[in-house]
């Protein structure tokens, strides 16, 4: 009998998808400027692909405010500003403040195993280069927010994530987190979401965000990142 697979996309759907994630991954850690034009058949050298998937990720981007459209002519990486980051960081500490009560409110012993392992393998990630200790950052945050009830919430948290990550990567070695333990940080809201705690997990949470957002919003008004 032949079984045929639902789950597995088609060839054009999978190589927009290849497509996007290539295209955020490079604009989220900076390797495609603020402001850049971003032309179809230069991007579809450089990934190896088609124009049409590239044509469709862009698109795709644009929902996800990492790309605007030029009108008609093109797309390119959205601009950076302190009053677009001050933005993100509110609306990034209210959205999570919502899902993380709401997560542990849901608390089960597989979300708990869950927030414990991600955290595991994002402290082992600190002696990796930045991109892989970032990926498995998004994934302990994520981790804490996934017993959520509410898809689209979450939805928007993930790519608050990837907006507010993208200005720490333009910060670069700007970014000093000397007079922090930020590894403490996570542990204390670790610690807080596991005890079942969601006051003094939310109130963790959003310092440890607050603390990296006043900073980097200090360099946005110095015009460190302008």
């Amino acid at each position: 009998m032949n079984i045929v697979n639902l789950d597995v996309e088609t060839e054009e759907g999978s190589a927009t998808h290849r497509a996007y994630v290539s295209l955020r991954n490079m604009i989220v850690t900076g390797e495609l400027k603020p402001g850049e034009k971003l032309k179809i058949d230069g991007l579809r050298k450089r990934l190896d692909t088609g124009a049409s998937p590239i044509r469709e990720a862009l698109s795709l981007l644009t929902s996800d405010n990492l790309v605007e459209r030029i009108d008609q002519r093109g797309f390119r990486t959205a601009e950076v500003s302190k009053a677009n980051f001050d933005e993100i960081l509110m609306l990034r500490c209210n959205l999570e403040d919502l899902a993380l009560r709401e997560s542990i409110a849901n608390a089960t012993e597989a979300w708990e195993e869950g927030i414990v392992l991600a955290h595991h393998r994002m402290h082992r990630a600190r002696e990796t280069d930045a991109a892989t200790f970032e990926a498995h950052h998004k994934a302990f945050h994520m981790a804490l927010l996934a017993g959520a009830k509410s898809p689209i919430l979450l939805k928007f948290c993930s790519q608050l994530y990837d907006l507010n990550i993208r200005y720490r990567f333009l910060a670069g070695n700007a970014l000093n987190y000397q007079r922090r333990d930020v590894s403490d940080e996570h542990t204390r809201i670790l610690n807080a979401a596991i005890a079942r705690n969601a006051e003094e997990a939310s109130t963790d949470l959003l310092n440890h965000y607050r603390t990296t957002g006043a900073f980097l919003s200090g360099l946005m008004g110095d015009g460190v990142l302008s």
